[in-house]
């Protein structure tokens, strides 16, 4: 799909910022056209969930303002956005809006698509297309009339017309590969598909190619890469993998140049496909070793995920802003009730501080919530990359043994953190799971550095208690990197956990080199590095005290004699109700 997502982003924002203006001016024709060109910016990207989303907030807003010109742009535009979907009924309703309400020609024009989406006859949905295209080449209007052509070309494909569908395709891509790349993309895949179910592979290659020239696939990295992949896709068809391995390379390259990981992990499955085909295990395994190794490297300068994230906070941006413009909406008719009676006036200024209070005291449990959301993912690529350092140890120590036993490890532990990743608290049983599969791929990892035991009060009921996710296991992760690891003798690390009276006590103890001898063994690189995993765990003990007054209290300390660090955790037991 061509996608230009920071254009896009850049796009939203600014339309954001008028969308804002717009509300504090209550001018409500223009937070409509901002929704209209928000929504455009979706369509043009091909997001059409997106798009219509915001084209239905705009038809309504205009429909409130009975403004009939915008009316019909919106609906028609909306329709549009339905159809791409395949919702052919509510594309159908507001293609007739658009009729009901416009001028003689764009009411024409939407009325034979109409015919079009509801006729069941070829000749009258044939009919009705060609009505679209005389009235588009009249009006001078490309974008319609490349997808009247596209459509007509479906026709022809069903009156088994290949001359003629040849022609239209070809026709609609040439009207519209200048004026709109999305929509020239989604013609050419139609095209090269229709080439494909004709086996006439060497037109769909050839169709292929030529987009692979076109300016706008060449000056956007991440689409280049997808059409690559369309590439090696008809070479698979056509029985020519030699061919498709060498395409599927050159995207995998690209995509790791440009910091692509979606499109470099696609490539990496196509290979991984047509080498299991092919019985080349080993093509197969170094592939998936080259791309674990620059894993964290491609994440870590993939801005498509930044742009991602830019976005989906721009809107909610202005979801908020909804919620604030009717927020004072209902203020102001509460403030007009005031006016009428004293008594109706002060009970609904009481109902309101409620209401007020309630709403803030929600947003701000709810930001509390959505930090401690935050905090606990932030955990997940901090772990996980610590993780990938081990398997690359192996890896580079030639093990190759370790590495496979590490990664199925590995694997069956970030399994356990994924399902629990959404949960504030999870059972005991699940947690205790979690902290002995992590000890397990630390052991070995520094198989000669330590043992460890863990050690749990038989009181406890390790269904029913709920305990916080991946609360302990930093500090494990603490004692084994900053403390154990560096003995000279093999050391030692207890984890027990013990019930009294209502309370839960956790201890970690290790005999390590202590928290005061690990800065100063500390190089320089290492000191200046912020490390965000104890630091993140404390934050997010003062978040569950204050969301769940639960009373967790820590403390990290040497023991005596620089003889390793001992941490106690102790909190309100917690059991699942029923």
């Amino acid at each position: 799909m061509y996608s230009q997502t920071t254009n896009v982003v850049r796009e939203v924002q600014t339309e954001s910022k008028k969308l804002k203006k717009a509300v504090d001016k209550k001018d409500e024709s223009a937070q409509a056209d901002s929704y209209y060109n928000i929504g455009e910016t979706f369509f043009n990207d091909g997001n059409f969930s997106k798009s219509e989303e915001y084209y239905a907030r705009a038809k309504n807003m205009y429909e409130k303002l009975n403004d009939k010109p915008n009316i019909e742009k919106a609906s028609r535009k909306l329709a549009q956005s339905q159809e791409k979907q395949n919702k052919i009924s509510p594309a159908i309703s507001n293609y007739n809006r658009a009729a009901e309400v416009g001028v003689l020609r764009t009411k024409s024009v939407n009325s034979n698509d109409v015919t079009r989406l509801s006729a069941t006859s070829p000749e009258m949905k044939a009919e009705a297309i060609q009505n679209n295209i005389e009235i588009s080449q009249k009006d001078n209007d490309k974008g319609d009339l490349a997808a009247s052509y596209s459509q007509m070309a479906d026709i022809n494909i069903q009156q088994n017309n290949i001359p003629k569908a040849e022609a239209n395709l070809n026709n609609a891509y040439k009207i519209s590969k200048k004026e709109a790349p999305q929509q020239a993309l989604e013609i050419n895949k139609k095209l090269t598909n229709f080439y494909v179910e004709n086996k006439n592979f060497d037109k769909a290659i050839e169709a292929q190619k030529k987009v692979l020239k076109e300016d706008f696939v060449k000056e956007n990295s991440q689409e280049k890469v997808n059409q690559i992949q369309e590439l090696a896709d008809i070479y698979i068809k056509k029985n020519d993998a030699e061919e498709a391995i060498t395409l599927l390379k050159n995207a995998y390259k690209l995509s790791l140049e440009k910091g692509h990981t979606l499109e470099a992990q696609k490539s990496v499955k196509k290979l991984d496909s047509l080498y299991n085909i092919s019985q080349n295990t080993d093509a197969s395994v170094q592939l998936y070793r080259d791309f674990l190794g620059k894993l964290p490297d491609l994440v870590s300068k993939d801005k498509s995920l930044v742009d991602q994230k830019i976005l989906e906070d721009t809107e909610e941006r202005i979801s908020q802003l909804e919620k604030e413009k009717q927020l004072k909406d209902e203020l102001i008719r509460k403030k007009n009730v005031f006016n009428y009676s004293l008594i109706g006036a002060l009970i609904l200024l009481t109902i309101l501080v409620i209401f007020i209070f309630r709403t803030l005291k929600k947003v701000q449990i709810k930001n509390k919530k959505i930090a401690l959301q935050s905090l606990r993912r932030e955990m997940n690529p901090h772990f996980i990359f610590n993780s990938l350092n081990s398997v690359n140890h192996f890896i580079a120590t030639n093990n190759e043994l370790e590495a496979n036993q590490y990664l199925t490890k590995f694997s069956k532990l970030m399994r356990g953190v994924m399902e629990n990743s959404t949960e504030d608290f999870i059972p005991f049983q699940q947690e205790l799971d979690l902290l002995q599969n992590y000890l397990a791929l630390e052991k070995t990892r520094f198989a000669n550095k330590f043992d460890y035991e863990i050690d749990f009060d038989e009181n406890l009921n390790t269904q029913s208690l709920q305990v916080p996710g991946m609360l302990i296991q930093p500090f494990l992760e603490n004692a084994i990197w900053h403390g154990l690891r560096y003995r000279t003798t093999k050391g030692f690390l207890k984890l027990s956990f013990e019930k009294k009276d209502q309370f839960l006590k956790i201890t970690i103890e290790d005999n390590g080199i202590g928290i005061e001898e690990s800065k100063k063994q500390k190089t320089e690189h290492q000191k200046a590095r912020k490390g965000r995993g104890m630091k993140n765990t404390l934050e997010r003990i003062a978040l569950l005290n204050d969301l769940y007054k639960k009373d967790i209290i820590c403390s990290i300390k040497d023991k005596e004699n620089n003889s390793g660090v001992l941490v106690k955790i102790q909190y309100k037991l917690i059991n699942k109700t029923a």
